[in-house]
């Protein structure tokens, strides 16, 4: 199945809602990720700081990467999984992404933070390496609708 037919199958069953892509909305979400990201670099900050920022950047990149393909999604889970579709990201990445997002559900609504590290790098490196991705693709989709 094609990734254009699995995004129109959760299309249909009403994990996503088509949407055109609106330029102003994306370059709003990249400047968001790209600042948070930015912030979350800073080892000055807590680790609770530096995984809600580097969280967040992730879920508005794979966002902004869902909304160029013309779909929006209420259900944040589904933002990331739709990146081995939207980016061709691949299933070890979107676990990554799926994992933290876990997480984060526990630190949101339980209270329940816990500290790793090591898990914290690999969300950093896994956004920076997105991050790099959906530029490459709203800077096609910008060239693309200024002709």
């Amino acid at each position: 199945m094609s990734a254009n037919e699995s995004l129109e199958n959760l299309l249909r069953t009403g994990g996503l809602k088509a949407e055109p892509p609106d330029r102003k909305e994306c370059e709003g979400l990249m400047h968001s990720a790209l600042d948070r990201l930015q912030d979350a670099h800073s080892a000055a900050l807590s680790f609770a700081s530096r995984f809600d920022l580097t969280y967040n950047a992730a879920h508005a990149l794979a966002l902004t990467a869902l909304r160029l393909c013309g779909y929006r999604s209420d259900r944040r889970y589904l933002v990331f999984q739709c990146l081995v579709h939207t980016l061709g990201l691949g299933k070890v990445q979107v676990r990554l992404f799926a994992l933290c997002h876990e997480r984060r559900n526990l630190a949101e609504y339980e209270g329940y933070m816990e500290m790793d590290e090591a898990l914290l790098a690999e969300l950093i490196a896994a956004t920076d390496a997105l991050s790099v991705q959906v530029q490459r693709v709203m800077k096609d989709f910008v060239s693309n609708s200024s002709r």
